[in-house]
């Protein structure tokens, strides 16, 4: 009977101890992409903080940008990744939010660049953008943050539209298997460099990426909209990619709502901040990060109250 009670009293001792922590969540994309392995990275930093502040942290793969922020705006995620121009666009009340902007928006942080690339098969006979007519070309699965950008990309287009495209809408984890067994031609993927899909899709098949630089839809929307801007994909990233790759792209951002509590909002930011260094060796895309890179891509004045406490004490606002 002892070692019952004592069992009792033991469970009843583990059970309040969990329930002391506060669990979050935050919404990344595929498990291919850079946003899996960005809120892992967030989460595992937390996570060893979690006696401290008494926060741990969990990640979950979701449908992308889009997804992130119509699930944070429900309450059904404390926070998400998302490209800045969706931010932008789900605070205006654009895009995908025409006529419904979210106006309880709140960012944490920017993270990585991220470059809206078209890869393709070598042997599809695509040498340039304009070349896309007829091809099978996924453009992201709907509801994505990658969607919405090639929308705005072809909406932007005289010369070719997305009805001039076989059009496919897998999720970006789905494209170099369809790329290698020929059910697609390209995929355009909004995403941080390098990443495991593109180097999956090289090494399945042969690939090329091709140029945005020259397609005057891009040029103009670099010039008009303050979220995006030119970045180049180095020769020899990708296997049998031996030419540099001009594109132009957005970054991701960490976000959340008015909702969540100010005390919770400023562990996180402290914790990367604190510990910097060790979050730039988790991804080969944060390589080249500076503190001051994870204020650059968003309105300060919709920056969350807790973030802002964080980046004052270390001297970056």
């Amino acid at each position: 009977m002892k070692k019952f009670l004592a069992g009792m009293v033991s469970a009843a001792v583990l059970a309040t101890s969990a329930l002391a922590y506060q669990y979050i969540t935050i919404g990344t994309g595929g498990v291919t992409g850079v946003y899996y392995p960005t809120g892992g990275a967030i989460c595992r930093i937390m996570n060893k903080m979690k006696k401290t502040t008494g926060v741990k942290c969990t990640v979950e793969s979701t449908g992308g940008s889009v997804y992130n922020i119509n699930a944070i705006k429900k309450g059904e995620l404390d926070f998400g990744i998302a490209q800045s121009d969706v931010v932008y666009q789900a605070y205006n009340g654009e895009g995908k939010f025409k006529g419904k902007p979210f106006k309880g928006e709140r960012v944490v942080m920017s993270i990585h660049p991220e470059l809206l690339t078209l890869v393709v098969r070598k042997d599809s006979g695509i040498k340039n953008f304009f070349d896309l007519k007829g091809h099978r070309i996924n453009i992201g699965n709907p509801g994505s943050g990658n969607e919405a950008a090639v929308k705005t990309l072809f909406g932007a287009c005289k010369k070719i539209n997305l009805k001039d495209l076989k059009v496919e809408q897998l999720k970006a984890a789905e494209c170099p298997n369809a790329l290698k067994d020929k059910k697609i031609d390209g995929y355009f993927y909004m995403v941080g460099h390098p990443t495991a899909n593109i180097k999956d899709a090289a090494n399945s098949t042969e690939i090329d990426l091709i140029s945005l630089g020259n397609v005057p839809a891009a040029q103009k929307l670099v010039a008009e909209k303050p979220y995006y801007a030119w970045g180049v994909i180095p020769a020899g990233m990708y296997k049998g990619v031996n030419h540099d790759t001009k594109t132009y792209g957005v970054k991701a951002i960490l976000v959340t709502s008015d909702k969540m509590d100010n005390k919770t909002v400023y562990y996180l930011t402290k914790a990367i901040l604190d510990n910097f260094d060790k979050f730039k060796k988790m991804h080969p895309a944060y390589k080249n990060l500076t503190k001051k890179d994870l204020l650059k891509g968003f309105d300060h004045k919709i920056m969350h109250p807790g973030a802002v406490k964080a980046f004052k004490e270390a001297g970056l606002l």
